[in-house]
């Protein structure tokens, strides 16, 4: 077995001690990287309704161009999306990445630059790797395979511009990564790309079971689901007993620690890693940098200047935003971006909470738009992941996937949360597991706990356990089945739950 981790490890070092240098010097490292976007958009449509060549600090930045979600750029997106150039980024964009819906009830249709492909999107990928060698020297990642799980170009757009292409961010960075890359990743492109994940999965399966993989990159609820069946194909008890090489999975895309005691129950923990990524359709954006922490480190090297909105101020399209040398640990903001993707003063949609400063770490706290305040408790997905694992840890269950709805005040009765869980390991109670859940959320939020007190303005959670698949059923009947979709958390409406149960 031969094993190139030695003749590359030299390249991955330089591009860790980058990571680290931008890392602590954010001020200067950002303001270069709102100049020179600003420069190479300057000649845009946007660019030029904005002054972005009269442009000349921050402050200025803030002033001058509004805070957009996607609804608020749709129209230039378009536009791109129709072959004009220069609307929000030089040039003529080909490649767009298909994201869920927004509250117009429309897919996103997120711009992918040959810039951020190259500056970003891959870059972000080699700066993975880089801190995994950093953290592991006795590593022998490049003695095998690595199985990245991907998705595929289909969409829900009626008729591209010829050239252009739609589809999940995965296939555009499958179909354009490097060609010696091919000959250590697993699928084949052909199998990568495909749409119908029901005639996916076994070719997955097919592909995997026999090669030397070192390495799994993907969602944590989708890997889960192919490993099993690698598993079940070599009729063996641990994946480890089919690939006794593998090392590390890099996962992202939703909270890992619901899923750790299923990955526990299937791997040799003793061999076995995990390294925790930030990477959008939007963006990549944060890499762990530490053995055993959640913290994620916010790259500073992937041309993409960071901006943080106070939650109080989300309506304000002029919100008085701090840069990432003004934060302050333990806050929780909303995260905005501009990006070679065209992207300005965008909203993510993503709430993060900063960790440390200088370097500049945060946890991903949840979604804006991915909460409960239905009775004023403000639970957020941090909270609902932390108090699960907690309920999970206690109980010996696991939790293959979950959501969460308000259940409002009728007919005498009072409000309160309904969770939908589909379980890997049940408890030996459900109920008992329910009064455990309830019991660490009012824990992890004091908000939660103070309107449970006393059962005055919110009940107990109500818990109903889905049937095996429903959540890949619900996705299904969406067209979102894939390797990259994901179930909301948190909804402050019913309709996601609704219809989930409609599928029982």
């Amino acid at each position: 077995m031969l094993n190139f981790t030695p003749l590359v490890r030299p390249f991955f070092a330089h591009r860790a001690s980058i990571v680290k240098h931008y890392a602590e010097h954010a001020r200067q490292s950002q303001e270069k990287t709102l100049a020179w976007l600003l420069k190479k958009a300057s000649k845009t449509a946007y660019g030029r309704r904005y002054g972005f060549d009269k442009i000349t600090s921050p402050e200025e930045f803030r002033q001058r161009v509004p805070l957009v979600s996607y609804p608020d750029i749709r129209e230039n997106v378009m536009k791109m999306v129709a072959g004009e150039r220069d609307i929000l980024w030089q040039g003529v964009t080909h490649r767009f990445a298909q994201s869920s819906g927004t509250s117009d009830g429309k897919s996103k249709y997120i711009p992918v630059t040959d810039d951020s492909l190259r500056l970003n999107h891959y870059r972000g990928g080699a700066d993975v790797v880089a801190m995994y060698l950093d953290l592991y020297p006795d590593s022998k990642i490049f003695s095998g395979d690595g199985f990245i799980l991907g998705g595929s170009f289909g969409n829900t757009l009626d008729a591209p511009h010829p050239g252009v292409k739609v589809g999940d961010l995965s296939a555009h960075l499958i179909e354009r990564i490097n060609p010696l890359a091919n000959l250590i990743r697993v699928p084949s492109k052909s199998t990568a790309l495909m749409e119908n994940w029901e005639e996916k999965l076994p070719r997955l399966v097919e592909e995997a079971a026999n090669r030397n993989i070192t390495n799994i990159s993907g969602v944590p609820s989708w890997f889960l689901t192919v490993i099993k069946e690698v598993m079940k194909s070599k009729g063996a008890a641990s994946i480890h007993d089919v690939w006794p090489n593998l090392e590390v999975f890099f996962h992202g895309g939703i909270a890992f620690g619901p899923y750790r005691e299923e990955y526990d129950m299937i791997t040799d923990k003793s061999r076995m890693r995990y390294l925790e990524t930030y990477n959008a359709s939007e963006g990549f954006f944060a890499v762990q940098d530490k053995i055993g922490s959640q913290n994620l480190l916010l790259l500073m090297d992937v041309v993409i200047y960071y901006e943080f909105v106070p939650l109080n101020a989300l309506d304000d399209p002029y919100a008085p935003t701090l840069s990432a040398w003004e934060v302050e640990p333990g806050k929780i903001y909303a995260l905005a971006i501009s990006s070679s993707n065209g992207l300005w003063r965008y909203m993510t949609g993503d709430t993060v909470k900063v960790e440390t400063v200088n370097p500049l770490r945060i946890t991903i706290a949840g979604r804006t738009k991915s909460f409960i305040n239905a009775f004023g408790e403000e639970l957020m997905v941090y909270n609902s992941d932390a108090a699960l694992k907690k309920a999970c840890d206690i109980t010996g269950a696991t939790v293959i996937n979950y959501t969460a709805a308000p259940v409002y005040t009728h007919g005498g009765s009072k409000g309160h949360h309904q969770w939908l869980i589909e379980f890997g390991r049940r408890p030996a109670n459900v109920e008992e597991f329910a009064d455990i859940l309830d019991k660490q959320l009012t824990l992890e939020n004091s908000d939660y706990q103070a309107k449970r007190s006393g059962d005055i303005f919110l009940s107990r959670l109500e818990l109903t356990e889905a049937t095996p698949g429903q959540f890949d059923r619900w996705l299904a009947s969406t067209g979102k089945l894939g390797g990259q979709r994901k179930v909301p958390r948190l909804s402050n409406d019913r309709k996601t739950m609704d219809a989930l149960l409609n599928l029982k």
